[in-house]
């Protein structure tokens, strides 16, 4: 491809910084010189991809060998898209404008199930075979990591193998493996073979599901080298192992456009509807002097003005104070500001917000998650209604000029009364703005109701999503009682998008023809509200002649095999089980960092030895 068919493009597209690839701190390499070309494909726009940890981690983890050059996907907007294709040009890299079909490795991370579209639609944009059956034996292998690599089985048809768990954990064996492949001239399957023998790795191609009539019944291994089950991979020393520092600062506005510290990996709060909080697992953290002197590198090679202290919960940091006293020390008279974007609804973490927001005009975002007490013992969230009433108390007297209120609806045993609970709830809060004196006409309180998706590897994962029709009441309840409290803005979901996170997150392999189907008839970027178009995967779903609301709605029994069994978390399924008969007990599991080891099941946890061991 000229680079004059590329400034034509550029010049017509509406936004051209997302595509151009010359922003500061990006690798330069020659490609003829490197022996492995790794594509880093996030399957959606620019601005949401640049965001995230994980591309930057291995982006540089990557490129820090000579032998291997990484470059960076993200989804075509759809005016690029369409000129792509008019023009019979295939989607390519931001570093060196190369086809994706030039790439040895393609790596898709699997964030949210509303991306899979995408993935599909830029492997056929970049000229790659869809399914692995279709690839010949010089086509690029495709892989795929991150939190949904725990249940890929409605994309498994269409990659190669999964990297399940820490990917700069076992990137670098892969990148070795391609390397020796790549030298003896073997085939595809070949490698695929030596891959499996990697802990971490899954090949969906050497395991054959198997359904007795409608229900799933099971993987069968289809080589001898495929492990079951699949354990995902951990890095144990967070404090010495890979961080980038020459983070690529982009030319356009990005959703997080700041230096980013990982403070800790993990979290041990367990509720029980949260994937991340179990998958991540176990808690490991970074040192005080560790973070400084990475942030130290991180605002000396992209000169940003702000960090953002990055975790599942930024205030369960063990040396959280003494880590923001010293940063800010660190970068006192610089302009530098840091930012906690992961808080608990508690006085504490206001108390921690106060100290890094020299000005507090702006807002402030708890997760009460539910609005009566019972519910959010249901669901193990650590959180009493005073001390959600203390830290909005304390935001109006400091100074706050909105609270964000994040809530779920179809939680598992919710009522009617913990709607009426919930209203309350916020209730209370608006009560609160009278703190604020002459201010309080104009704070804000927005609630946000999210829809409940039953996720796996949760003590949640055997629990059905609620109906649409119950959903859309209850949001319809919540706008009218709601609109009636001055000064309080509900938003909320669709309910169908919700609706489909359900039916791809519990779902198998027979999903894969409607993610082809639906592709077909025009869905890409389903996560955006102004692209998704439900319409069309009821047509997708009619014409495959599969049942959604079997996926999303069915509860199967403790006992029952789940499509997701054969990859294992590390967190064992007797203590899942346990905390899901706990919720409808409505009896809470303390924080293991705080009571000691709750006997979750995972090997080489620095958690076991703490102050008691509870077995399974």
């Amino acid at each position: 491809m000229s680079g004059k068919d590329l400034d034509a493009i550029f010049e017509e597209v509406q936004k051209p910084a997302r595509y151009l690839g010359r922003e500061i701190n990006v690798v330069r390499k020659d490609p003829s010189r490197v022996k492995t070309r790794l594509a880093l494909v996030f399957p959606d726009l620019y601005e949401v991809g640049m965001s995230h940890l994980g591309l930057k981690i291995l982006y540089g983890l990557a490129n820090q060998r000579e032998d291997v050059y990484a470059e960076r996907f993200f989804a075509p907007a759809g005016d690029l898209e369409k000129l792509l294709r008019q023009r019979g040009i295939y989607l390519f890299s931001l570093e060196t404008h190369t086809p994706l079909q030039s790439f040895n490795l393609v790596g898709f991370t699997l964030q949210y199930e509303l991306s899979y579209t995408t993935i599909l639609k830029m492997l056929s944009l970049g000229g790659v075979p869809l399914q692995t059956a279709q690839r010949k034996e010089e086509d690029s292998f495709v892989l795929g990591g991150g939190p949904l690599a725990l249940n890929p089985e409605p994309l498994a048809p269409f990659f190669d193998f999964f990297v399940l768990g820490d990917g700069e954990d076992v990137l670098p064996e892969i990148l070795n493996k391609y390397a020796s492949w790549k030298k003896g001239a073997g085939s595809r399957e070949a490698f695929l073979l030596d891959l499996a023998g990697i802990p971490g790795i899954y090949v969906p191609s050497f395991y054959e599901p198997l359904y007795d009539g409608e229900k799933f019944n099971g993987v069968k291994c289809l080589k001898a080298a495929a492990p079951l089950p699949v354990k995902k991979r951990v890095v144990n020393d967070l404090e010495n192992t890979f961080y980038p520092e020459s983070f690529i600062v982009p030319y356009m506005d990005v959703v997080h456009d700041r230096a980013i510290l990982e403070i800790f990996r993990g979290c041990s709060q367990g509720c029980r509807f949260c994937q991340a909080g179990y998958i991540y697992r176990p808690v490991r953290e970074r040192s005080v002097a560790k973070l400084k002197g990475q942030a130290r590198a991180i605002i000396r090679q992209t000169g940003w003005d702000e960090i953002s202290l990055s975790s599942l919960s930024s205030s369960d940091y063990s040396q959280i104070e003494e880590l923001i006293a010293g940063l800010q020390q660190e970068f006192a008279g610089r302009h530098v500001r840091l930012s906690l974007p992961s808080l608990r609804a508690d006085p504490f973490s206001l108390h921690l917000a106060d100290k890094v927001q020299e000005k507090r005009a702006g807002g402030v975002t708890f997760a009460p998650e539910a609005g009566s007490q019972r519910l959010r013992d249901v669901i193990n969230k650590g959180i009493t209604e005073k001390e959600i009433l203390a830290a909005a108390e304390q935001a109006f007297i400091t100074g706050r000029s909105h609270i964000k209120l994040y809530f779920m609806l179809g939680l598992p045993t919710e009522t009617e009364e913990d709607l009426w609970e919930l209203v309350r709830l916020v209730e209370k809060i608006s009560a609160l703005r009278q703190l604020a004196g002459k201010r309080r006409h104009s704070l804000r309180i927005v609630v946000s109701a999210s829809t409940f998706v039953p996720k796996p590897h949760t003590p949640f994962q055997w629990e059905p999503q609620l109906k649409m029709a119950e959903v859309k009441s209850r949001q319809q309840f919540l706008r009218e009682q709601l609109r009636k409290i001055k000064g309080v803005q509900f938003t909320w979901p669709a309910a169908e998008m919700s609706f489909l996170e359900a039916v791809f997150s519990r779902g198998d392999r027979r999903l894969a023809a409607v993610l082809e189907k639906a592709v077909a008839l025009g869905s890409r970027l389903e996560a955006w509200s102004d692209r998704f178009d439900f319409a069309l995967w009821e047509e997708a779903f009619a014409g495959e002649k599969v049942d959604p609301c079997f996926y999303a709605y069915y509860k199967p029994a403790l006992d029952d095999p789940l499509p997701w069994d054969h990859l294992s978390s590390g967190v064992a399924n007797k203590y899942l089980q346990k905390e899901y008969e706990k919720a409808y007990r409505a009896e809470v599991t303390p924080d293991c960092r705080r009571e000691g080891c709750q006997g979750c099941g995972l090997q080489n946890c620095p958690l076991k030895q703490v102050k008691k061991n509870v077995p399974l």
